[in-house]
């Protein structure tokens, strides 16, 4: 069962490609608002090439690169449809789609009561879907912090004296 899990997800790199190029779009646009001025002035100072890109530019494309990457791994964390999808052993499952499932479950549960003419007290949905929500940002909101001084930096470092 493991080897049709990789070879179904090996299958449908569509998703992959078109992600890829709206990063490198990020990149492109983040890159050409860098000040000329900068690199412009480290040439007047004697810098090549490599110098100016890893003293100048890339100090200043921490925060691009640091915002792409929470994108990359905010769609990755909340990716539950390819696991629906192509993915059969349940110990493989990630933590959105088992979440999912069993918000459809309690959701079936209701609606299969609802049918025999069982008086259900009331399901817990709502506070099944808070809890889910928690469980599901908690670490988001644990790296966060961690990212968000690359935020901060960039925009302190890009500042040119005009």
């Amino acid at each position: 069962m493991a080897n049709k899990d990789k070879d179904l997800m090996m299958s449908a790199p569509r998703k992959i490609k078109l992600s890829a190029s709206s990063r490198a779009f990020y990149i492109i646009c983040y890159v050409n608002n860098i000040p000329f001025s900068l690199i412009e002035s480290a040439k007047l100072d004697g810098a090549g090439e490599w110098r100016i890109f890893f003293t100048i530019v890339f100090p200043l494309l921490k925060s691009g690169l640091a915002t792409v990457g929470l994108f990359l791994a905010l769609g990755y964390w909340n990716d539950w449809y390819n696991a629906m999808l192509y993915m059969s052993t349940e110990e493989k499952y990630p933590l959105q789609y088992m979440l999912y499932s069993i918000q459809q479950q309690t959701q079936a549960l209701a609606r299969i009561a609802a049918q025999a003419g069982i008086q259900v007290a009331n399901l817990p949905s709502n506070s099944l879907k808070l809890a889910m929500a928690v469980v599901a940002t908690g670490p988001i909101v644990i790296v966060y912090p961690f990212v968000q001084r690359y935020f901060i930096a960039g925009i302190t470092i890009g500042s040119v004296k005009g």
